[in-house]
């Protein structure tokens, strides 16, 4: 088993960080783009959508693969395959390769979810805190891709955002290739094999199955609320504009900061309480929007304390799965971040409905609801975590 440097650790969040950033570029600076394509903003928010939806299709067939060959090589190919997806953006011709750009972008944006798993068979000891300083490389990567794309397109124009990207994503792969070990045992089938394992490791394993549904809880919550705040603050009384709502997203750095340190209670096999503190904090972010309707001060800390909350439970989580099968962590991985997205697309669905159907109140109760269950399903799991 190798040790990582923390000149290691710090190449391989940044790396992480600057990958999953560009599912999140186009978002800031759909105006722009659809303005130099002559197309309306529904068109434009096609983009977006195309990245997320690459994202998830590279999340089930291609971060499995990590099991098969050596990551450190898969990462190169992914970084490559990025590159060139970002170029193809940065200089499309017409709006289908824009289109397909966004798309292989979201693809291959999947080098995060491959180093993660990477991390965790590389070191024996203080597993949880390493990976927790890598998750926070890719939480500041999602935090800062926003402010990035709008800053840059201020300035240079919406092309720069994916050519300086293509720049970064270069000089990381030249970072990552190195001097990084590789001690994998590797699947020895084929790759319809593979992704038959991939489904087999809910079977496997029961702890995968209650983590799993833990992440969807406490990521369908955030994704919950994140929507219908959006709502909230757009009407009466507040009438917020979208640039003042996105602003309420700079508290979540609390988030980010504060991974590291549950990575490292996760070390010290304080796994069960470490969920129940985390899910419970979320739960009472959730209860301050009950308790204080209308009141921006209750909506601050909401988010700090949400994103604490859902971030601690992620790094708890991925904590726990990567002690399961140190031969199947890419399986594992991506058995769980596929089911922490679907919480987190379901929660995001249904908190619409219901907004329209009842407002903030009706909403809020629903976040609520899935607070009250995360934490419930962590005392049923305890049973089954060490």
């Amino acid at each position: 088993m190798a040790n990582l440097t923390k000149t290691q650790v710090l190449i391989m969040a940044a790396t992480a960080g600057i990958a999953v950033a560009n599912v999140y570029y186009s978002q800031p600076i759909l105006q722009a783009m659809a303005t130099q394509f002559h197309i309306s903003i529904e068109k434009a928010g096609n983009i977006s959508v195309l990245s997320q939806i690459g994202y998830g299709l590279g999340l089930f067939l291609l971060t499995p693969i990590g099991d098969m060959i050596e990551r450190k090589r898969l990462i190169l190919y992914l970084q490559i395959g990025l590159i060139i997806s970002l170029l193809l953006v940065a200089f499309s011709p017409g709006l289908a390769f824009l289109y397909v750009g966004s798309l292989l972008i979201g693809v291959f944006s999947v080098v995060a979810q491959v180093i993660l798993p990477m991390a965790a068979s590389l070191v024996k000891e203080n597993r949880g805190k390493i990976v927790g300083q890598i998750f926070t490389g890719i939480l500041v990567g999602i935090l800062v891709a926003r402010v990035y794309s709008g800053f840059i397109t201020g300035i240079l124009g919406w092309q720069y955002v994916y050519i300086i990207s293509a720049l970064m994503v270069l000089i990381t792969a030249i970072l990552m290739q190195r001097d990084f070990p590789s001690t994998q045992e590797r699947f020895s089938g084929t790759y319809a094999g593979l992704l038959k394992s991939t489904f087999a490791q809910l079977g496997r394993f029961p702890l995968l199955r209650r983590t799993a549904l833990t992440g969807m809880l406490a990521f369908g919550t955030l994704s919950a609320f994140w929507v219908s705040l959006t709502f909230y603050l757009s009407g009466a009384p507040f009438n917020y504009s979208a640039s003042s709502i996105g602003l309420f997203g700079l508290l979540a750095a609390a988030g980010a900061l504060i991974a590291p340190v549950f990575g490292k209670l996760a070390d010290k096999g304080s796994h069960s309480r470490s969920l129940l503190f985390s899910t419970v904090v979320t739960l009472i972010s959730i209860l301050l929007l009950k308790f204080f309707p209308g009141s921006i001060a209750a909506i601050w800390v909401t988010v700090m304390l949400l994103d604490i909350g859902v971030q601690a439970t992620q790094v708890t989580n991925i904590a726990i799965i990567y002690t399961l099968d140190q031969k199947a962590n890419s399986r594992i991985n991506t058995v769980y971040m596929t089911s922490y997205f679907i919480g987190g697309a379901l929660g995001s669905y249904i908190a619409i409905q219901l907004y329209q159907a009842g407002g903030w109140p009706l909403s809020t109760s629903f976040m609520g609801a899935l607070a009250l269950t995360a934490i419930l399903n962590v005392m049923l799991t305890k049973r089954l975590s060490k």
